[in-house]
């Protein structure tokens, strides 16, 4: 049962060849026996996981199936559920039960999944390694004899998936942190239109740069997560009003788009940018040369301005960052270290509660909202941000959907970290969506020498969700990568 896709377990759940009871059971036993050597999960739910399984079978006997009634879902630790831990990876939280749920799980229980539990997480979404978890590193699991790096901060969902500890999962995408995982690991990541998915209950780190989104095995298992996911929100002040149009498209079949006349764009500056593998280079070739034999118009397209996305990520991310935590104060919820007196209180909470990376990205963000750095840093960078967006609009003028790598490279090792060069070119493939609110899709495109995956990314106009993952789903079948846990896992 572990190898069953989402659409292949719906077949036989309806069917009645297998129960959700049983296809829970085979995910839990899988958890039990990995989740010791990947960490992929910070908390396990066996019995909420139980009797979500047990209220689907009822259904089903019933008649009365929901969209994804059965389904064993990963839930990013970064969303609240009731009455469960929900930590953020961070110590601040370590303890934290909310006594509210989010919208995006609370539309995945609405649609009938089955919770495993909690998956681990970069602290605070504030990386892309998976190592800055406060729960500890979560490893890929492509990496069994040595352990890899599987991109963050979504690491706990993307490992979960690809090792069989779950069929979806949910994810956050920040900056690149379910694109870039998920092109480690094989899978298909989707990070939406902004204001797609509701952020009510999710945990800020950027508001305006989060998007909640699906991380699953195929591109119809991302769709149809996604189609559960999404819809209008007026809890959410983001939510866009057309979110409900676009959550419909996704709930019909996603068929490979018509290549016969589609303009695809190539933007410049990212394929010259130095810091892309060899080997991705072949891949991504391999797949342009075959969209182009089957129809496609590729096109060549220049975003000035992308090559400037590190340092506006870093400043607007940075300061959205530091509103944002400002909260975890040790006074309404959260860790709370006694002080001498109240701003004695703040420092040590916050000192012993945040990690090393939060804490840099948490100062430099201060001081990037100071009198002095305000203007010249924060309200430049959102000038520059507004003018890249501009440019992506541009570029959708002369095509229809424009591609890339997922990543400057395949999985490395745990403990290494991308050079200067491959994070500048990995930030302008990824970064430039979260930036301008645009969709975005990682799907495999090959493997390497090696056979570890290497990730293709889509990227299309606001609202163009459903046709990114058409032209995804056409690079899934090219690739024809067996992504199979069993497979991945060697059993």
């Amino acid at each position: 049962m572990i190898d069953l896709t989402i659409t292949q377990a719906l077949a036989k759940l309806k069917k009645r060849e297998i129960s959700a009871t049983e296809l829970t059971r085979a995910h839990l036993a899988r958890i039990e026996n990995l989740n010791p050597e990947l960490n992929c999960y910070i908390t396990v739910t066996p019995e909420r996981a139980l009797a979500d399984a047990a209220a689907a079978d009822a259904r089903y006997a019933a008649g009365e199936e929901l969209p994804l009634d059965g389904i064993p879902l990963g839930m990013k630790d970064l969303f609240a559920t009731r009455g469960i831990r929900t930590t953020a990876g961070s110590r601040m939280l370590e303890n934290f039960i909310p006594e509210y749920e989010s919208t995006v799980s609370q539309k995945c229980a609405d649609a009938g999944t089955v919770m495993l539990g909690k998956t681990n997480m970069d602290e605070f979404a504030m990386s892309g390694t998976g190592r800055t978890s406060y729960f500890g590193a979560t490893k890929n699991p492509y990496g069994r004899d040595k352990a890899l790096m599987p991109g963050g901060s979504s690491s706990g969902s993307v490992a979960a998936v690809a090792a069989g500890l779950a069929m979806a999962a949910t994810g956050s995408d920040t900056g690149d942190s379910i694109r870039f995982p998920s092109s480690m690991t094989g899978l298909v990541g989707i990070k939406p239109t902004y204001g797609l998915c509701s952020r009510w209950g999710c945990i800020a780190f950027a508001s305006s740069l989060d998007h909640p989104g699906a991380i699953a095995r195929t591109v119809d298992d991302a769709a149809v997560l996604l189609a559960a996911m999404a819809g209008h929100d007026p809890k959410d002040s983001t939510s866009a009003p057309l979110a409900d149009d676009v959550a419909r498209q996704l709930r019909a079949p996603i068929e490979p788009v018509n290549l016969r006349g589609l303009r695809i764009g190539i933007v410049r500056e990212v394929m010259a940018a130095p810091g892309i593998a060899d080997d991705m280079r072949a891949m991504f070739a391999r797949n342009v040369d075959a969209l182009r034999t089957a129809g496609a118009e590729i096109i060549d397209v220049s975003v000035p301005h992308v090559m400037m996305t590190d340092v506006l990520y870093a400043v607007i991310s940075r300061a959205e960052a530091s509103s944002n935590l400002a909260r975890y104060d040790g006074m309404r919820y959260g860790l709370r270290i006694e002080g001498e007196d109240l701003a004695d209180t703040y420092k040590k909470t916050r000192a012993a509660g945040f990690g090393k990376n939060v804490k840099f990205r948490l100062l430099t963000g201060s001081i990037a909202l100071t009198k002095d750095f305000y203007e010249p840093c924060f309200v430049q960078a959102a000038r520059v941000r507004r003018l890249m967006a501009d440019e992506f609009a541009a570029v959708f003028e002369q095509c229809d959907l424009i591609i890339s790598p997922s990543a400057p490279c395949a999985a490395f090792p745990l403990e290494n970290d991308l050079s200067a060069a491959e994070a500048t070119a990995s930030n302008a493939m990824l970064v430039p969506m979260n930036l301008a609110g645009l969709p975005g899709c990682s799907v495999a495109g090959g493997r390497n020498a090696n056979g570890l995956p290497l990730g293709m990314h889509v990227a299309g106009p606001q609202f163009s969700d459903a046709k990114v993952l058409q032209l995804a789903k056409v690079i899934e079948q090219m690739a024809a990568l067996d992504n199979r846990p069993t497979t991945v896992m060697g059993k």
